[in-house]
C-alpha cells in the first residue's frame, strides 16, 4: 500500500499539486496529521483536499474504518483524488465532493457531520476556522498544518475562535523520521457553530473575523 501511495503522490506533484521535497516527506508530515488528532475518527474531512494529503494517507494507512469526505473546489485536483481513491480502493468509505467550502458548510446534512476535520494549507486561519467549524460535530476536533516559526496563539486567537464555536488553540509538535518535525495545531470543537458561519463564497477572505 505503501509504495502504491507514494506513486500516488509522484503523480499528483507531476501534475503540479504537491510541492518540493521528498515525497516520504510529505507521507510523514501527513501521518502526523493521526498523532496530533489522537484518536481515530468516525466521519472525517480533508479540507482543501488538492493533492492527496493529508486525507489520501490517513485513509489507506493510519484508519482503515474511518469514512472520509475529501473536498475541494477545483475539479482538475478532484478528478486526480477520485483516481487515487479508486486505485487505492478506497471508494466505499471516501467520498470526493468538487465545492466551495462556504457553500458545503450551508448544507443541512452537512453540518455538525464529522469527528475531524484536517487541513493542510487551506488558507489563512480565520478562513480555516470559519469553514471548518461548522462541518464538526461538538467535540470534535480541527488539525491544521502550522509554519515551524509560527505563533500559534496570535495566529489562532482564543476570541476569534470562539464566534465559531471553536475552543483554544494547542499547538503539536511531531516527531517524524530522521529528525524531522511536523509542527500543527489542534482545536476543539466546543460548541456547535453558529448558523451564520460560513459565509457566502469570498467573504471569509475579503473579510477575516480576525488577522
Amino acid at each position: 500500500m505503501t509504495d502504491q501511495l507514494v506513486a500516488l503522490l509522484e503523480e499528483s506533484r507531476r501534475r503540479g499539486f504537491l510541492g518540493p521535497g521528498p515525497v516520504e516527506d510529505h507521507l510523514d508530515h501527513a501521518r502526523a496529521f493521526a498523532v496530533a488528532a489522537g484518536r481515530a475518527p468516525g466521519r472525517a474531512l480533508d479540507l482543501g483536499a488538492g493533492g492527496g494529503l493529508p486525507g489520501l494517507v490517513l485513509a489507506a494507512i493510519e484508519w482503515p474504518s474511518t469514512r472520509w469526505v475529501f473536498l475541494d473546489a477545483q475539479l482538475r485536483r478532484t478528478t486526480f483524488l477520485q483516481e487515487a481513491v479508486e486505485e487505492l480502493g478506497l471508494a466505499d468509505r471516501v467520498e470526493v465532493v468538487t465545492a466551495r467550502a462556504e457553500e458545503f458548510g450551508r448544507l443541512p446534512e452537512r453540518r455538525s457531520a464529522h469527528d475531524l476535520v484536517v487541513s493542510r494549507s487551506f488558507g489563512p486561519p480565520a478562513v480555516t476556522v470559519e469553514c471548518a467549524a461548522p462541518l464538526l460535530a461538538v467535540g470534535g476536533v480541527l488539525v491544521v498544518s502550522e509554519p515551524p516559526s509560527g505563533d500559534a496563539a496570535s495566529r489562532w486567537p482564543t476570541d476569534g475562535l470562539a464566534m465559531c464555536g471553536a475552543g483554544p488553540v494547542a499547538t503539536v509538535v511531531v516527531e517524524a523520521a530522521a529528525g524531522r518535525t511536523a509542527h500543527l495545531v489542534r482545536i476543539d470543537q466546543v460548541e456547535r457553530c453558529d448558523e451564520r458561519y460560513p459565509r457566502r463564497v469570498g467573504i471569509p477572505a475579503k473579510r477575516p473575523l480576525f488577522t
